[in-house]
């Protein structure tokens, strides 16, 4: 993963010529005075562990397996949002770990914990990085020394229940590795988020992950049906069967708290059987709201495909409903759905009986074009992103959801605070994601950068935020919390559900060591 961007550098590529005159025409951007950082300019700040702590910590888990150099320090530094970029590129490693500690297996964590607490050093759980909620820097303040824990020693496939399609894995082990690996037993989780090439399966857990096939597959917290967790009061391990009516499902208490109630180290998660056939179609509707409406009567009637998608009029006009033709021309007026079915013998005729339902709801079929083309360059947009901000302008992702009968309403004050807050920001959205109950809503945002970009950005996601809170809306549907929604998810969840999270976290992890800053204050 690229130390300052997005992914494998060689995959990097310049805007087309297009794309930089729209940038410089429409929103005035302009190249960035001063060049971005080379890694060996990144600023670190002097390593606050003492050789103690070190001694004690490599004790754990071998003196290979902790890592204090810059090469390791700046790689676990921060993740993937705007901001995090940002502070990267001008060079500014101030969040950076002192140490980088690999432990290689359940127990090695849960001694790595007891030690932390005992010396009051944060912990860092740390998988592909990619976080973009500001999930990955912990507050300093009050403690020895920050370590990032990076599970990628742990990446074993354990087991496989073929009778119960239920399979066992590592929480460091990449998606793509994961693929493979259950490709070997004709098997899928089906989850293919946009961060699917780098992130773990364990962020998935701990983020509330949800792919870009969810309406076929369910979101990742549907597929855990059991966790292992360290904490530094000991072992959690939860799910003993596929559903339960004994008590609470205190899986759900770890699902998305982001490493700041303990270290998942073990996942058993449900599996589907490999499919034999994909097909992904494109298809035009007159508006967003025409659009909605067919995204609707299939999650709610069916049948519903795999992958259902709406690019709003902005974001279909610009092009990056296919990021593998951005900068290409226009298509025709209108929005563009991207319907993907995957199986066996059963994908033609669910093709055809979805192809009914839009057809009768205004329609146009599309052919498979631009199902295929969005297929080829579904994981393509962070690059775009990182080329954008070398031209000098910021682009960012938000993402919300709420019911049916109040999406316009959040649509709507998304792009209202957006525009309010940065002037004639270029603002597109698309649903990605389905309910019968309602949808998301994501949103990519371009503008041309001011004199401080951060604090320009930082302005205008704190009234973003507020802006989805008073119009009902979730703070987020798959990104997380992290350290930018802390305040928003206080304000959606009220102050007597932070004190009961604030109660788990002083149970589990009463030195406070876990993530600090992250999720709550």
């Amino acid at each position: 993963m690229l130390w300052s961007g997005w992914g494998d550098p060689a995959k990097a590529a310049a805007l087309p010529a297009p794309i930089r005159g729209l940038l410089r025409d429409m929103l005035g951007v302009r190249a960035p005075e001063t060049p971005a950082a080379s890694f060996g300019e990144v600023r670190l700040p002097v390593a606050a562990l003492s050789p103690l702590v070190l001694s004690e910590l490599r004790g754990i888990v071998g003196a290979d397996h902790v890592r204090s150099d810059d090469d390791a320090r700046i790689r676990h530094t921060r993740g993937k949002s705007t901001p995090d970029l940002m502070r990267m590129r001008a060079g500014d490693g101030s969040d950076a770990p002192d140490a980088v500690v690999l432990p290689g297996s359940h127990a090695e964590v849960l001694e790595l914990l007891r030690a932390c607490a005992a010396h009051r050093v944060a912990v860092v759980p740390f998988g592909g990085g990619t976080s973009v909620v500001g999930g990955l820097v912990a507050a300093r303040q009050g403690f020895a020394g920050v370590v990032a824990l990076d599970l990628a020693r742990l990446n074993r496939l354990v087991s496989v229940d073929a009778e119960s399609m239920v399979v066992e894995i590592e929480p460091g082990l990449r998606a793509p590795q994961a693929e493979r690996l259950l490709a070997g037993h004709g098997l899928t989780l089906g989850h293919f988020p946009q961060s699917f090439e780098y992130a773990t399966l364990g962020g998935f857990a701990a983020a509330r992950s949800s792919g870009q096939a969810s309406a076929g597959y369910g979101r990742f917290d549907d597929m855990v049906v059991g966790l292992t967790v360290a904490t530094p009061r000991g072992t959690l391990d939860l799910g003993r069967a596929p559903k339960s009516a004994a008590g609470p499902d205190l899986r759900q208490v770890i699902l998305g708290s982001e490493g700041a109630f303990g270290v998942i180290t073990s996942l058993r998660l449900r599996v589907r059987r490999a499919p034999a056939e994909r097909i992904y179609e494109g298809w035009r509707f007159a508006s967003f709201a025409a659009g909605s409406a067919a995204l609707r009567r299939l999650a709610q009637d069916g049948p519903l495909p795999t992958v259902l998608r709406l690019s709003d009029e902005t974001e279909t006009m610009i092009g990056l409903a296919r990021p593998g033709e951005i900068g290409g021309p226009a298509a025709d007026a209108g929005c563009l759905v991207i319907a993907g079915y995957e199986g066996s013998s059963e994908v033609a005729g669910l093709r055809d009986r979805a192809a009914t339902v839009l057809a009768g709801l205004g329609g146009v079929p599309l052919g498979p074009g631009p199902g295929e083309s969005w297929a080829h360059g579904r994981y393509s947009a962070p690059y775009l992103r990182d080329s954008l901000l070398a031209e000098g302008a910021t682009v960012e992702t938000l993402e919300t959801a709420g019911f049916w009968s109040n999406l316009p309403r959040l649509y709507d004050a998304v792009r209202l605070s957006l525009h309010a807050s940065l002037g004639s920001p270029l603002v597109m959205c698309h649903v990605s994601h389905v309910y019968g109950t309602g949808a998301s809503l994501y949103f990519t945002v371009v503008t041309a950068q001011s004199g401080d970009p951060l604090a320009q950005w930082e302005g205008a996601k704190r009234s973003v935020n507020e802006a989805i809170v008073a119009a009902g809306g979730t703070i987020s549907h798959h990104h997380g919390v992290g350290r930018d929604h802390r305040e928003a998810y206080a304000a959606e969840i009220g102050d007597l559900g932070v004190e009961i999270l604030r109660g788990v976290k002083g149970r589990l992890d009463p030195e406070g060591i876990l993530n600090p800053g992250v999720l709550i204050a």
